[in-house]
């Protein structure tokens, strides 16, 4: 875990070497910010449950210092408590000044995590939601083709 953690952020040149122990150290860290639970950190990550591997990506890339993340589905397919943990370590690193752009289908999502939502349907923008509007009932009036006149006439 520490290694797969730790890889994107190595600067690799023809002099470098790996430090061991940054790497371990930056790796713990990540993990209990994240609370990634392994029976063993010398497990691959394929041998983790699904909230505990995407945990582990999340830890992969944050390391690398972005400004931004872009999120894809970030929580598909992983429990409610691995959910609830993403969540909050994604607000906090926002409250950090880092940006984040989630990409979802999950509509709790997009109410948990946004500020602001573009809708799109048939792969066209319907609609910006901000504020008050960013709504369950806001989302699903662009989303459902209500919130457009012109369609269906």
């Amino acid at each position: 875990i520490p290694t797969n953690i730790a890889l994107p952020a190595h600067r690799v040149g023809a002099l470098s070497r790996l430090d061991r122990r940054a790497e371990r150290a930056a790796a713990d860290g990540h993990v209990k910010r994240l609370q990634i639970r392994a029976a063993s950190p010398w497990l691959k990550v394929r041998q983790l449950s699904g909230g505990n591997q995407q945990k582990v990506l999340f830890a992969k890339w944050i390391g690398t210092g972005p400004s931004v993340l872009i999120l894809d589905e970030p929580t598909r397919g992983i429990d409610v408590s691995a959910k609830k943990e993403l969540y909050s370590f994604i607000r906090d690193r926002v409250q950090e000044g880092l940006s984040a752009l989630v990409i979802s289908s999950a509509l709790e999502e997009i109410l948990g995590l946004c500020t602001r939502a573009l809708v799109m349907r048939g792969g066209r923008l319907v609609g910006e939601l901000e504020g008050d509007a960013l709504t369950e009932a806001g989302v699903m009036y662009l989303a459902t083709g209500l919130g457009n006149k012109k369609e269906g006439s």
